[in-house]
C-alpha cells in the first residue's frame, strides 16, 4: 500500500533544506510509520535530488514522524532552477513510498 493510504504530509523549507512531516490518519497506523519509514527508506526514495543527510524525528502525540533533507532543494529559492523551488511537492512524493499492508 502507498503511504497515501494510511497518512497525510506537509513541507517545509529552509534554505536548501527541506522539512517534511508524515502524520497518521489513525493512530493505530502510527507504529506502522515509525517501522517501515526509516530515515534511509526516504534516503533513497530522494536520492535524484538529495545530496545530504536525512534526520528522523518521532512525534509520538501528534503520530506524526518528521524528515529533515539536507541539500535537497538545488540550493534553495533564490539558487535553485528547480520549478519548486521550496519543495512542496516533495510531501506529495514521499506519499508514493510503499510499506507493507500489515
Amino acid at each position: 500500500m502507498k503511504l497515501r493510504g494510511v497518512a497525510h504530509a506537509r513541507a517545509g523549507d529552509k534554505g536548501d533544506t527541506s522539512s517534511i512531516s508524515l502524520i497518521a490518519y489513525e493512530e493505530a497506523d502510527y507504529p506502522r510509520l515509525v517501522r517501515h519509514v526509516t530515515a534511509e527508506r526516504v534516503a533513497t526514495h530522494f536520492a535524484g535530488i538529495l545530496r545530504g543527510s536525512v534526520s528522523r524525528y518521532e512525534i509520538a502525540s501528534l503520530g506524526a514522524l518528521n524528515f529533515v533533507l539536507r541539500q535537497a532543494l538545488g540550493g534553495g529559492v533564490t539558487r535553485s532552477l528547480a520549478l519548486d523551488t521550496h519543495g512542496k511537492s516533495l510531501s506529495s512524493a514521499l506519499l508514493d513510498i510503499e510499506i507493507p499492508d500489515d
